[in-house]
């Protein structure tokens, strides 16, 4: 079996190279190739030597995130890109471009098995995790494509990062590693559906990322209605996580609410919601679902998704509607992969 070279940290891969005879400075020589310049290939790692690059051609591998299909939005130039991966399974990503900088959504699992009912992601269950270097290729591979730096990295695409705890770790260590492309932690957001055990962890990590939590319900039955998760962890208990996260990080928590019209978007919901957060010190980002094919949640309508925020903002709670991106192109998670893996299967 090869090495992973991608997911070696800086330091892991000095000694690395110490094991195999080379010099501490070809660490820094390869590091700067894979993070920086971003080569696919160790034969573009033109200052090493034929020997060395043969040698590492030998013990290591450069695992390939390779785009299948992009999709760009004629509306706003959001890019949603599908990649295949080493043993052909395939995840997507979405390039977002705002004023302040671009913004990259990436997968952190093939599928997903968190089960939440408005979520193409998770149809179909879950495949399996992917590696750091397969999350970092993502944004490589983006960056490279369209030629421009990514400022902003969100972990919100497929997947439930929690769930592949170790690997979301390491990710965001090489992602902000001053070494490589060096993105600033507070630049990173992180959303979970709120796996406490693992949150409380992410707290004492001290980390400068955002959490955002799938919060999606006003109570503990609606969201035990739409996350299967609701089941295993109380509300109160994964407020009381991103208290936690809060004290220990001094990081604003976000709250990701999908309103589904007729479920959890009422003048009772508002209130409910009111009383869950108004002395928290959050932000909540209120989302109208999007529509998906083996769902039957309808989207509220734009007067609807401003009463609530009204509703919301009038008590003090800090909140905005998401902006819609790429409207005109497979929008939901999960749909551009899902409708590929639907057509190979026929």
């Amino acid at each position: 079996m090869k090495k992973d070279i991608r997911a070696y940290g800086y330091e892991e891969l000095q000694k690395e190279m110490a094991t195999i005879g080379e010099k501490a400075f070809r660490a820094k020589q390869i590091y700067e190739w894979l993070h920086v310049k971003l080569v696919d290939h160790f034969d573009e790692m033109t200052n090493l030597s034929k020997a060395l690059r043969e040698k590492l051609e030998e013990n290591y591998e450069i695992l390939p995130v390779v785009m299948l299909e992009r999709q760009i939005s004629q509306i706003d130039g959001t890019n949603k890109f599908l990649f295949r991966l080493y043993d052909g399974n395939v995840v997507e990503s979405v390039l977002m471009k705002y004023k302040h900088g671009n913004s990259v959504c990436i997968s952190s699992q093939v599928g997903c098995r968190m089960g939440c009912a408005f979520c193409a992601s998770t149809i179909g269950g879950l495949v399996r995790n992917l590696s750091p270097s397969e999350m970092l290729g993502q944004i490589y591979q983006i960056q490279k494509i369209s030629g421009e730096r990514v400022s902003n990295v969100v972990i919100m695409g497929t997947g439930e990062p929690m769930d592949n705890y170790d690997n979301f770790l390491k990710f965001i260590h090489l992602l902000t590693d001053e070494h490589g492309l060096n993105i600033s932690q507070r630049n990173v957001t992180v959303s979970t559906c709120g796996i406490v055990p693992r949150m409380k962890e992410l707290a004492k990590e001290h980390l400068q990322i955002t959490l955002a939590l799938s919060l999606h319900g006003s109570n503990q039955e609606k969201r035990r209605r739409l996350m299967p998760v609701a089941n295993k962890y109380d509300i109160t208990e994964v407020l009381a996580a991103c208290d936690e996260y809060f004290k220990e990080t001094g990081r604003r928590v976000s709250f990701e609410y999908s309103l589904v019209h007729g479920v959890n978007d009422t003048d009772e919901d508002a209130q409910e919601l009111i009383h869950l957060l108004k002395h928290k010190n959050c932000h909540i980002n209120l989302i109208p679902v999007n529509p998906v094919k083996e769902r039957d949640f309808v989207r509220p309508s734009r007067k609807s998704a401003l009463n609530f925020k009204n509703k919301l903002e009038k008590s003090g709670i800090n909140v905005t509607i998401r902006r819609e991106m790429g409207s005109d192109i497979d929008g939901a998670c999960g749909q551009l992969r899902r409708r590929y893996v639907e057509t190979e299967g026929e």
